[in-house]
């Protein structure tokens, strides 16, 4: 059993990107920001995990219906755990709709965890 942990990117008020972390390159990363990168990476790192969290990204609007994502060749109650340690780990949001969840990327998420790898030439 995973000890999944929440992590919290908080996504400024005019739009701009804030990292959750320095860049690998800036210094040697905090225990804290290296526990909230791994958390990330960690639930990443799943191949059926990233295909959603792909799908989600790249859907149109930015935002996909659990009905339009789910065909990633494992079971309806499998995807349903996966949609849920993207969202623990603080990699997606969601909203129920009626009968449906709709989920996207958390505010920033790919531009800091991008940002936080960026190497400096």
């Amino acid at each position: 059993m995973s000890n999944s942990e929440v992590v919290e990117l908080s996504a400024p008020q005019d739009g701009g990107v804030v990292p959750c972390c320095p860049p690998i390159t800036a210094g040697e990363l905090s225990r804290a920001d290296a526990e909230k990168m791994a958390a990330m990476f960690k639930a990443l790192s799943d191949p059926v995990r990233l295909r959603l969290f792909s799908k989600i990204a790249s859907h149109p609007g930015g935002e996909a219906c659990v009905c339009d994502i789910a065909d990633v060749g494992v079971s309806q109650p499998t995807v349903s755990h996966h949609l849920k340690k993207l969202r623990e780990a603080g990699l997606l949001t969601s909203e129920r709709r009626g009968t449906w969840i709709y989920y996207r990327v958390a505010p920033s998420v790919v531009a800091a965890m991008a940002a936080m790898l960026e190497l400096r030439g």
